[in-house]
């Protein structure tokens, strides 16, 4: 959430980077300024009518005690009145601050002054390309013929326990998810992240704080009689563990990585390019996430896009990083780099990660601070990446290492699935 201060003080900068979001209520900003200076008015008459009623008590008393009753009762016929506008002042605070509040929430963040402008993912500028893209032959097969024919992943089975999107992973496909998942933590925590085990689902409060509420809330499982969210992604628990929280500065930066299942519900997905794994509702996906102080937070962002490309070489998987433009980016995001891996049987990119830094936009609604140098409270910054999502990760491994022998096995993972084939 931006700060009200930051928005008032900067009125003509807060519309330019909101036009590169392609943000679509400009006028939002005034009316959150008008609100701002009603709630400060009121505040200011609340505290002087507190302040004179206070002095009020002190002379009533004082006068009590120097046994001038007449004086103490006249000036304490005035305080019926202070109290009544105390009470009326107190009530219209309250509303501004709601209303305050309400508008507040409907704001994204600002982006980077680097973010391209753009409406489309088509405007998003690539950054650099890694690796050679394999050459497959002409009846090479995309990753759902792959799993049908090594017998790795079943659909069809996920459809009847669940739904259209949840998967059900057997034999060397379920153990090939294992192994990425815990070489995925294993290169985390050689980075300095500390490993965290989090609950699937979160309350109202936990989503607000990362900005999923109430931005996302139809692309969330809500489980209504609880009153619960499943996570879409491990951000949302991992970040919110320094809620309401007060660090020290040499406590930052703070790294903290997690493995976690994803639910959501992706309203909207349909067609070809869902198909397989390319899409689902329930997915595999460690986390990275990084609480910084705000003078480091670039360059630790360029830090994690380094590591996340760094798990994406050892799997041999050619590679792309974008740098979104405003138009594609996320509502709590400053600067987003995605990265995305080539498809060499589907002929397409398929994006596998997503590493942003949100500065100070989910520690305003977590109350987030830590404590600089003058003693200060201060906000920090939030950063987080998928290192790595799971399914198109594997998608591409099935598709771009089949030869006629079989589907060949990223060296540094066959310490992890004790196999070097699926055949």
């Amino acid at each position: 959430m931006l700060q009200v201060s930051y928005i008032r003080d900067n009125r003509e900068k807060v519309l330019e980077r909101l036009a590169v979001k392609n943000f679509k209520q400009p006028e939002l900003v005034d009316e959150i300024i008008e609100l701002d200076n009603s709630r400060r008015q009121t505040q200011n008459r609340l505290d002087n009518i507190s302040a004179e009623a206070n002095s009020a008590a002190k002379q009533i008393g004082e006068l009590m005690r120097n046994g001038k009753k007449d004086e103490a009762e006249a000036i304490k016929a005035k305080t019926g009145a202070w109290k009544e506008e105390i009470k009326t002042l107190g009530d219209a605070l309250n509303t501004l601050e709601n209303d305050l509040n309400q508008k507040l929430v409907l704001l994204p963040n600002l982006p980077h002054a680097s973010v391209p402008k753009g409406l489309t993912p088509e405007d998003n500028e690539v950054v650099l390309e890694n690796g050679a893209k394999p050459n497959l032959p002409a009846d090479a097969l995309p990753h759902w013929e792959l799993a049908a024919k090594y017998n790795l992943i079943d659909f069809e089975l996920g459809v009847k326990i669940t739904g259209a999107g949840f998967p059900v992973y057997k034999n060397k496909g379920a153990k090939l998810q294992r192994a990425l998942i815990n070489y995925f933590i294993d290169e985390a925590e050689k980075a300095g992240y500390k490993e965290v085990s989090v609950p699937l689902m979160v309350n109202e409060a936990s989503g607000f704080g990362t900005s999923q509420l109430p931005d996302k809330e139809g692309q969330m499982y809500f489980v209504g009689l609880d009153n619960l969210y499943l996570i879409p992604t491990a951000e949302v628990p991992v970040t919110n563990l320094y809620r309401d929280v007060i660090l020290k500065a040499d406590e930052l930066p703070i790294r903290n990585c997690g493995h976690t299942p994803c639910f959501r519900r992706e309203a909207g997905s349909y067609g070809a390019h869902v198909r397989g794994l390319n899409r689902l509702h329930q997915f595999d996906k460690v986390e990275i996430v990084t609480i910084a102080h705000p003078d480091e937070s670039y360059d630790i962002l360029e830090k994690m896009s380094t590591h996340v490309q760094g798990l994406l070489q050892k799997l041999g998987l050619p590679y792309r990083v974008l740098r979104l433009c405003g138009g594609d980016m996320g509502f709590g995001s400053a600067l987003t780099y995605d990265m995305e891996t080539w498809s060499a049987a589907q002929q397409r990119w398929l994006e596998v990660s997503s590493v942003s830094n949100f500065e100070t936009f989910q520690s305003n609604r977590l109350k987030l601070r830590f404590r600089n140098a003058e003693g200060k409270t201060q906000l920090a910054h939030t950063l987080n990446g998928s290192a790595l999502a799971l399914p198109r990760i594997v998608a591409t491994l099935l598709e771009n290492n089949q030869t006629d022998k079989g589907i060949k096995i990223p060296e540094v993972l066959v310490p992890y699935t004790r196999f070097e084939w699926i055949d």
